[in-house]
């Protein structure tokens, strides 16, 4: 991997070959993920918000969406995409989120243009706010950002709005604001996906979350159409969710764990992930 900034490993990653990125809810997740050899990670408003225990209606604040990028970045080499929701404001406020988002480490984040408070991209009721003023939004996070690799990619969230003929207007008008990827959300159908990437030729952005609108097409499909980088945004997470709560009800049922050991992350691999043999190394190392 380069050894250049986050945003240009990222970019140089996407250059070589289309990118399937799991979307990882902790830094010790993140750290799995790179040791099974994904080359980048992504960081979801959702599955932020729902281990929070509050739903995804942009109700977490900048401060928390900056401390998880921060955690993650600190524990992988990884390059980490940043869901940042609508910017937390308007452009000056964008700057901030920005900067913020730079410094904590972060490769690129994605911006999106839905009204505040937002409602997850895969329901019905969203609604959008002017794409002149997205577009301001756009020119500001450009003009923020201290490393000009660090990657702006602009959200539209039109298709389910207004249809699919605005969500092609609006990537055409991010592009010429100065984003350098578009995510057009919720799209229908694989008709879609290929009519979109034949519309809007840059780099495109597919968001794979599960029982949402868009149907959970192949990575290779995906690929193949143009796309860039595909995220899986809550995949690992509702897996992780639906575990525990097996494990839960189980553990009450049974009053026991012991059927349950072999499902179980073993005491060794964890700490092989945590790098517990290198932290006692290095204490011994300073009593010597």
């Amino acid at each position: 991997m380069s050894n250049g900034s986050p945003g240009r490993r990222l970019r140089e990653a996407w250059a070589r070959r289309p990118l399937m990125i799991p979307g990882v809810f902790n830094p010790l997740v993140a750290r799995m993920a790179e040791a099974i050899g994904f080359e980048a990670v992504y960081l979801s408003g959702g599955a932020l918000s729902a281990a929070t225990g509050i739903p995804d209606i942009g109700l977490l604040t900048l401060t928390e969406f900056v401390n998880a990028a921060r955690d993650i970045t600190q524990a992988t080499k990884l390059p980490l995409i940043s869901d940042a929701d609508t910017g937390f404001g308007e452009a000056v406020n964008v700057e901030r989120t920005v900067r913020l988002f730079e410094a904590a480490g972060a490769a690129g984040i994605h911006l999106e243009d839905q009204v505040l408070p937002k409602r997850c991209g895969h329901l019905s009721g969203k609604s959008l706010i002017p794409a002149d003023a997205m577009a301001a939004k756009l020119r500001a996070a450009v003009a923020a950002r201290g490393d000009p690799s660090f990657v702006i990619i602009a959200r539209t969230d039109a298709r389910g709005v207004n249809g699919f003929a605005d969500a092609v207007a609006r990537a055409r008008l991010y592009l010429q604001a100065g984003a350098d990827m578009i995510f057009v959300e919720a799209l229908e159908t694989e008709a879609e996906f290929a009519q979109f990437a034949r519309e809007v030729p840059a780099p495109l952005l597919a968001n794979m979350t599960e029982f949402g609108k868009s149907p959970n097409l192949d990575f290779a499909t995906l690929a193949a159409l143009g796309y860039r980088i595909v995220i899986y945004p809550l995949t690992a997470f509702r897996a992780a969710l639906a575990a525990a709560e097996r494990t839960l009800r189980t553990l009450k049922e049974q009053g026991h764990q012991r059927d349950l050991l072999g499902q179980m992350l073993t005491r060794q691999r964890l700490y092989d992930l945590l790098g517990y043999a290198d932290y006692e190394a290095r204490d011994k190392q300073y009593f010597q």
